[in-house]
């Protein structure tokens, strides 16, 4: 919800027998540019709460809300119209890298492709392969490596442009350059747009304007990652288990 200084009833969210609850209490405002960075547990609830923005689920109770409107009052197809979703094994078509990145708006020119994958880092891995943009990959971008499947994802919804967008982070690892070029293109996404992230990169965590924790279903604690870090939380715990290896790896390098 774009706020207007309000606070949006919590929202419910049941599991399709009617009975289980999978979100509850959940009540957020995301203002417009802003990154939300959202992390938990395995099984916290992180996917399901970013597919309620998307409209995958329709909540029970309360209401997702953009620019103070309810998503159930415009169509599935208009709302994602507006969105961009980068998933953590971005899908590729059997087809060409120039199609597969226009994709993410099919009427886009050859210029505006090669623009997209410039800005993702993606140029110029593809310009070293055989036929450049016109190279064929197999089912599901056979032929790439996870972290080039990673930025021609990337590639595709910079082309798209949407004023909001999803972002699940790969948890694979991939060589130290493609994981610098990964963040670089992140940082150009995500930069002037309303973002919501699974995130298991330290880096984004430590730029998000506001960082969600998770755990069965709530939100446990909210604020930023220094705040939360304070606070000694479920939070300062994950970030023991899940980042410290990252925070030591920066260190190294600097």
């Amino acid at each position: 919800d774009g706020a207007n200084g309000s606070h949006p009833a919590p929202a419910v969210l049941r599991s399709a027998d009617g009975h289980g609850l999978v979100l509850q209490d959940i009540s957020l405002v995301a203002e417009p540019g802003q990154t939300i960075a959202i992390v938990g547990p395995t099984g916290a609830g992180k996917t399901t709460l970013v597919n309620l923005i998307g409209r995958f689920y329709d909540v029970a109770e309360g209401a997702v809300r953009i620019d103070g409107r309810d998503v159930r009052e415009v169509t599935r197809a208009s709302l994602r119209r507006q969105m961009g979703v980068v998933l953590q094994d971005s899908f590729l078509f059997a087809g060409t890298i120039a199609y597969n990145i226009r994709y993410g708006r099919l009427d886009a020119t050859d210029e505006e492709v090669v623009a997209a994958a410039k800005a993702a880092n993606a140029h110029d891995f593809i310009m070293r392969l055989p036929e450049g943009y016109e190279t064929k990959l197999g089912e599901r971008g056979g032929g790439l490596s996870q972290g080039q499947r990673q930025l021609i994802g990337i590639a595709r919804a910079i082309l798209a442009n949407p004023r909001i967008l999803i972002l699940d982070e790969a948890t694979s690892s991939v060589d130290t350059r493609t994981e610098q070029l990964i963040q670089a293109a992140l940082k150009t996404l995500l930069r002037g747009r309303t973002s919501f992230v699974i995130a298991h990169r330290l880096s984004t965590v430590r730029d998000a304007d506001q960082v969600l924790v998770l755990e069965q279903g709530r939100i446990v604690e909210r604020g930023t990652h220094t705040e939360l870090l304070a606070r000694g939380g479920l939070y300062a715990e994950l970030y023991r288990r899940q980042f410290r290896d990252a925070a030591a790896d920066v260190s190294a390098a600097a």
